[in-house]
């Protein structure tokens, strides 16, 4: 075999090689590109407790099983879980908890090719905490409001007289820290949700005897008020008070949810999109203090059998209330689709 027969072998391959490549590659640039999905709303939930169906559920399995159960993940690169979307554009993920991780996941997720968010609606969903004079164990709260718990100015209780506000804001941040959410779309959610039949349990009904006022003895029901978002997991009745204060201070409704993501998500939803289409539903797992005959210490960390009932029932009532809303949106999405349409619309 000659020289040139030897080297002539592997170049004819690497020539054959390549032109399959071109054609290959040639013949995905002539295929079209796959259109992004086009969202109409979009679930956001913050932890799960295990897998997304099967087992006990946090605040995702619920409506995985009502949407996505035949859906494939869609990877999202900076996001901390992947988003699943089924064919009548309801997607959904958890974004994780606190203000940072939550926020750079919806940050991720929105500004992914994948997804076209131009007229989607958003239901921040999860559990939290209410105080007892505003609520009870299993009810869900619609939020009017949304405000920062963190940003502002802060001092020690023995630097003033007793009784005096610790708190105050700091100028120049009321666009992040405080958002007045769409009313008319606030008002559809309450009316599509109202009428659905809460779950509850003997566990939560025993553990709101506990406390003697009124609001934490009732059974749950669908509520409005100013959720209250903070990183820090405030709890008792001193700083439960100053959360109110804070929100009547901003000329909020009354404060009648704590929670951990709320704000840092609507904002780098307003960045892109405004506020007119965020709705943030909670449902209260715990309340944000102790009854009279325990401490807050106590009560932060009970004893066996001491801790609130009803986790179950409320992570099913988030999803049973939430879904009356996303099915009429998709339901009726040429009336939702340019915006919210009157109230006394169909």
């Amino acid at each position: 075999m000659s020289a040139l027969s030897f080297y002539a072998r592997p170049l004819r391959a690497l020539i054959a090689a390549t032109a399959v490549a071109l054609a290959a590659t040639a013949a995905m640039a002539d295929e079209p590109a796959k259109p992004p999905v086009k969202v109409k709303v979009f679930v956001a939930a913050m932890f799960e407790i295990g897998n997304n169906t099967g087992d006990r559920a946090g605040e995702f399995q619920h409506w995985y099983e009502r949407y996505w159960r035949a859906s494939a993940p869609i990877a999202v690169k900076g996001a901390l879980n992947p988003v699943y979307c089924n064919q009548d554009g309801v997607c959904g993920a958890v974004l994780g908890m606190g203000k940072v991780a939550s926020s750079s996941s919806m940050q991720a997720i929105l500004l992914n090719p994948q997804f076209d968010f131009s007229q989607a609606y958003y239901i921040l969903s999860g559990v939290a905490g209410v105080p007892p004079s505003r609520g009870t164990i299993g009810e869900v709260v619609w939020a009017t409001w949304l405000v920062d718990y963190d940003l502002g100015h802060r001092w020690a209780a023995d630097e003033v007289k007793p009784g005096e506000p610790l708190f105050m804001p700091r100028k120049g941040y009321e666009t992040i820290r405080l958002y007045h959410l769409n009313r008319a779309l606030v008002d559809w959610a309450v009316r599509l949700s109202a009428g659905v039949e809460l779950r509850d349990s003997d566990a939560a009904r025993a553990y709101r005897l506990r406390y003697p006022q009124a609001a934490a003895r009732q059974a749950p029901s669908v509520a409005t008020g100013t959720h209250v978002t903070g990183d820090t997991f405030f709890h008792g009745p001193g700083l439960s008070a100053q959360a109110q204060y804070m929100t009547k201070l901003y000329g909020a409704d009354d404060y009648t949810i704590t929670e951990m993501e709320g704000t840092a998500i609507t904002q780098v939803i307003a960045r892109q999109y405004g506020t007119d289409r965020v709705m943030a539903l909670r449902g209260a797992v715990n309340f944000d203090q102790g009854n009279p005959n325990e401490t807050t210490l106590q009560h932060l960390d009970p004893a066996p059998g001491q801790t609130a009932g009803g986790f179950a029932e409320t992570v099913e009532n988030i999803a049973l209330a939430g879904s009356r809303v996303v099915d009429h949106i998709v339901a009726d999405w040429p009336h939702w689709s340019a915006g919210v349409p009157p109230l006394s619309s169909p």
